[in-house]
C-alpha cells in the first residue's frame, strides 16, 4: 500500500538485476535510497512527487530486492561506478535518454558518480545528507570518525563486520536507522519490517561491499574526476541534526565539484525524506521546475 498504483519492475544490467517502482506520465526522475534502507525509503515522498513527474524508486545494486553478488577482490562490482551504471542501464530500458537523479546518503553517492559518467543524460543531481566521498575521507578526524565510526567498520576484511553483523542484524540495522533524536517513530512498522527483510546475509555482506569499494576503487576513480566539475545544476540539502551538517560544509563541498550548487540546511536528523518529506517535496518541486528540459 506504500506505492499504491506503482508499477513493480526487475531489470537485468549487465552486472546485476534491479528491482524498482514506477509511476507516473511527467520529466523522469530517479530516486536513490541510502544505507540500510531499499527505495521504500520514499514512501512519503515518492507518490506526491509522481503527481507532476514519472518517478522511478530503484533497489541499489546489494540492497532490497536487487541481485547481492559476492564482492570481487578489489571489490569493483560494487564501486560507485557499477552501481551507477546499473541505473544509467535501467533508465534505457525504461525508455528514458535524459533525467533527473535524487539520492540520500549512499544512493547520493551514486548519483554522484552517475552525473560523472553519464553527465549528458542527467538534467540535474540533488544529494541529500552527504558531502563527497573524497572529501569525507579528506576531512577525517576523532570527530569524524566517532560519528562515522561505520564507515571504518564496515571496510574491515571479509568476514569481520559480516559475521559481528550477522549475529545481530535486527539490532543492528534498528541502531542505524534509529539513530538521533527522533529514533525509530518517524518510521512505519511495515517499513521497519521491510528494511529488516532485506538486511539478510547476503545485504549484510554486499552493503559493506558499498563501503569497501568506497574506501578503494571509488577514491581511485573521484580523485581522477576531480579536474572536471559537473556541468548540470546541482542541489544539496544537509540535516541541521546529523553529523554531516555539523562537521561539513555542503554548500562550499559540493561547489569544489560542481559549477552550479544551490541547497540550504533542514531542520531534522540524517533521513530527510522520512522525517521531513514535505520540506522535502518542497524543495524537489521547487529545484525540479526550474530545469524541467
Amino acid at each position: 500500500m506504500m506505492f499504491k498504483n506503482f508499477e513493480r519492475k526487475r531489470i537485468r544490467t549487465s552486472g546485476a538485476t534491479i528491482n524498482l517502482v514506477t509511476r507516473g506520465d511527467g520529466p523522469p526522475v530517479l530516486l536513490l535510497h541510502g544505507y540500510p534502507e531499499t527505495h521504500v525509503m520514499w514512501h512519503k515522498v515518492a507518490p506526491k512527487l509522481a503527481r507532476d513527474y514519472t518517478v522511478v524508486c530503484a533497489d541499489l545494486r546489494g540492497y532490497g530486492d536487487s541481485s547481492k553478488p559476492r564482492g570481487l577482490p578489489d571489490h569493483s562490482n560494487y564501486a560507485k561506478r557499477a552501481m551507477a551504471q546499473d541505473m544509467a542501464e535501467v533508465m534505457t530500458t525504461l525508455g528514458y535518454d535524459r533525467f533527473h537523479v535524487v539520492g540520500h546518503d549512499r544512493g547520493g553517492r551514486v548519483a554522484h558518480r552517475l552525473a560523472r559518467d553519464h553527465g549528458a543524460r542527467v538534467l540535474s543531481l540533488a544529494v541529500l545528507d552527504i558531502s563527497p566521498t573524497l572529501k569525507v575521507f579528506q576531512s577525517a578526524d576523532q570527530a569524524l570518525a566517532t560519528a562515522f565510526y561505520h564507515w571504518f567498520f564496515l571496510i574491515q576484511k571479509y568476514p569481520l563486520p559480516e559475521r559481528m553483523i550477522g549475529g545481530m542484524r535486527r539490532e543492528y540495522l534498528l541502531r542505524r536507522v534509529g539513530r538521533g533524536e527522533v529514533g525509530l517513530r518517524v518510521f512505519p512498522p511495515t517499513v521497519l519490517r521491510e528494511y529488516v527483510r532485506c538486511f539478510d546475509a547476503r545485504g549484510v555482506h554486499a552493503t559493506c561491499e558499498d563501503y569497501r569499494a568506497a574506501a578503494t576503487i571509488d577514491l581511485v576513480h573521484d580523485r581522477k574526476s576531480l579536474k572536471q566539475k559537473l556541468e548540470m545544476p546541482v542541489l544539496a540539502l544537509w540535516a541541521k541534526q546529523s553529523p554531516v551538517g555539523q562537521q561539513f560544509d555542503c554548500l562550499a563541498d559540493w561547489r569544489e565539484v560542481a559549477r552550479d550548487v544551490r541547497g540550504r540546511a533542514l531542520d531534522c536528523g540524517h533521513f530527510l525524506p522520512e522525517e521531513k518529506p514535505a520540506e522535502v517535496l518542497r524543495q524537489l518541486r521547487r529545484f525540479l521546475g526550474r530545469h524541467r528540459a
